[in-house]
């Protein structure tokens, strides 16, 4: 793993939040194990790629960071300590450390816990630096109907291990999951980190998504839209009856009222069904007659609202 996240992710080091987010996810992808099955060097690239962003993608570990508190892997970096600074502190607490020797009876236990158990023996307890484990990032492409209904998928680990991941009903795409204490172990007996896993949603061939509302295009006969009809309209929960009115027009929106994306939390969205009329590649000469009676019967320009608006 580089020492220098930035280097890493390509980015310079006064780089904004959004181009250090746009050269994560292109690496990201790029490098994803799902496209390099057992190719290792791909898996621990990959990894690099998440670790660089989880330090410089937040805006406080990136701030600890350039300030040289904390090192690439998210570790605190010890902090230089001289005489000058407990000179004139009070002499009763002038040796008191923050650094998790506090409750031992004098400063030799100190020593002693360096060199063995011999302060668990006469404290009855053990004491020592306990660290929490480091948190992860990971990026998952998911289906668009897995995003809208959830499902369950494995997120791949540079190690050949995987974490199972539930996706909730209505992720979207950019959003992250938290898992709690699935990211790095922790040290010294403290918690595991935290794993963060960035959702991306693969498109769809007919369904598009606006919250929780879907849209899908739908095309109609010529007969259907002048004599309305009823049509099979497919949604994201399956098949239903939709009513085509009278006169119906290209680009006209109809609503089917809760067959949008069901959250995990909350009301469902909406369906809106877009028409479009679909006219057969080669009129036949019955549909050239009556298309003529059409134009000799309608004087109406179908363009006149439009010259209005100009």
């Amino acid at each position: 793993m580089s020492d220098d996240p930035y280097k890493t992710l390509g980015v310079a080091k006064d780089a904004s939040p959004a181009e250090i987010k746009t050269a994560y996810r292109k690496l990201a992808k790029s490098m994803h194990p799902d496209l390099h099955p057992g190719d290792k060097g791909k898996a621990e690239a990959f990894q690099n790629v998440v670790a660089a962003y989880e330090i410089i993608g937040d805006a406080d570990k990136r701030k600890r960071f350039d300030a040289g508190e904390i090192d690439a892997s998210g570790q605190e970096k010890p902090q230089r300590q001289y005489y000058r600074e407990y000179a004139d502190a009070d002499p009763q607490g002038r040796y008191d450390s923050s650094a998790g020797y506090g409750d031992f009876e004098d400063l030799s236990d100190v020593f002693s816990d360096l060199f063995g158990a011999r302060a668990q023996a006469r404290t009855g307890r053990t004491q020592g630096f306990a660290a929490r484990g480091a948190d992860v990032r990971y990026h998952l492409e998911v289906d668009f109907m897995d995003a809208a209904k959830g499902g369950k998928r494995g997120v791949p680990l540079p190690d050949g291990t995987a974490i199972d991941l539930t996706i909730p009903a209505g992720v979207r795409d950019g959003q992250t999951l938290r898992l709690r204490g699935k990211g790095q172990p922790g040290m010294g007996g403290g918690p595991a980190g935290d794993a963060y896993v960035e959702i991306a949603v693969r498109p769809h061939k007919v369904f598009t998504r606006d919250g929780n509302d879907v849209e899908i295009e739908v095309p109609i006969a010529f007969d259907e839209a002048v004599l309305g009809a009823k049509i099979e309209v497919p949604t994201l929960s399956g098949t239903v009856t939709m009513s085509v009115p009278k006169g119906a027009a290209s680009g006209q929106r109809l609503r089917l009222k809760g067959k949008g994306v069901q959250p995990a939390k909350g009301a469902p969205g909406d369906q809106y069904v877009r028409l479009k009329i679909a006219m057969p590649p080669k009129p036949d000469a019955e549909m050239e007659a009556i298309a003529q009676r059409w134009r000799d019967h309608v004087t109406e320009d179908p363009r006149a609202k439009l010259w209005r608006e100009l």
